[in-house]
């Protein structure tokens, strides 16, 4: 069986940026880049948020600069998957998507966290061209026009409120009769003027020629006093939450009750020792690129501390 002293499992910010210090730093360590080489970023447009790059900068190509940098320095870097992991016992053991096993002393989990979407047709066909989860991501450019958010949570309500700041006009497509946010969120929503909440209202479909130009909405669905509708928007953003891609694990790490990853205070070590958590998949607040590729580092140390402390 191979053996490796860390295996990194995912890839994007947290998983490249590991696998960079992780060798660096002289350890032996195979990452598995997983269902989506790249992570999330490979389907964003331009990111203007990123350090380093003052003009902007492709989310895929950011991603491949990552990738070849880890490969640069001499990082393992594999396509393929890890099934599920035995974490009972060190060295660990994982069982990868071709039937094969590898042997690990430590592991890093940066496998992120997939955001939540309605199932429609329409946000595929429109990934990119005005579909988004990520509001701090993408809302930079939607300044002046108008946007609708979907959701009824602290989430939703954060990011309609951040929104406000730059568009004209915000919508909110709430499906029940009310916001399931706290007190304080519902209080910041409601004294921004341009913000519109509408209730008991459903999504059902997007249009446009050229990306997102309107949504098709229906209010009392399923009702007598259903009533269909459109509204005008450039942008549409999912804040129905994310679920953190986990299930590899198959339950035998502490997470909180939404599923994320819970880790040590000031410190990305897990409840299994020997097992650090990196990127989204530990991060249900803020889920942003620089920070998953801080965490990976973060994980880099703390798997060469432990590994250490070990002999």
């Amino acid at each position: 069986m191979e053996k490796t002293k860390c295996l990194i499992v995912g890839s994007g910010p947290a998983g490249y940026t590991a696998a960079i210090y992780t060798t660096r730093a002289g350890i032996g360590s195979v990452l598995f880049e997983g269902m989506q080489p790249g992570g999330q970023l490979t389907t964003t447009t331009t990111i203007e948020n990123f350090p380093g790059f003052p003009d902007g900068i492709d989310g895929f190509q950011l991603m491949d600069n990552m990738r070849q940098q880890a490969v640069n320095v001499g990082a393992d870097v594999r396509s393929g998957f890890i099934k599920s992991i035995d974490l009972s016992k060190r060295p660990f053991v994982a069982k990868i998507d071709g039937g094969t096993e590898i042997e690990a002393d430590t592991v890093i989990v940066a496998t992120g966290a997939s955001a939540k979407y309605l199932g429609l047709d329409d946000e595929k066909k429109y990934a990119g061209q005005g579909v988004s989860a990520c509001a701090t991501c993408d809302g930079f450019f939607y300044r002046k026009k108008v946007v609708a958010v979907v959701g009824g949570g602290d989430t939703a309500c954060e990011e309609a409120a951040y929104l406000s700041n730059l568009c004209s006009k915000v919508y909110m497509i709430v499906r029940k009769d009310h916001l399931r946010a706290s007190a304080a969120m519902q209080q910041h929503v409601n004294e921004r003027e341009n913000i519109e909440i509408l209730y008991n209202t459903n999504t059902v479909g997007l249009f446009g020629d050229n990306g997102v130009e309107g949504a098709h909405l229906v209010r009392h669905l399923g009702t007598e006093s259903e009533e269909r509708f459109d509204i005008a928007i450039d942008g549409f953003f999912l804040a129905i939450g994310h679920r953190p891609n986990t299930e590899f694990l198959g339950g035998q790490v502490v997470v909180d009750d939404n599923g994320y990853i819970v880790t040590a205070t000031g410190s990305t070590a897990t409840s299994v020792e020997g097992v650090f958590a990196a990127g989204d998949v530990a991060d249900p607040r803020y889920r942003q690129a620089i920070a998953a590729a801080g965490t990976g580092c973060r994980a880099a140390l703390d798997a060469e501390r432990f590994l250490a402390e070990q002999k």
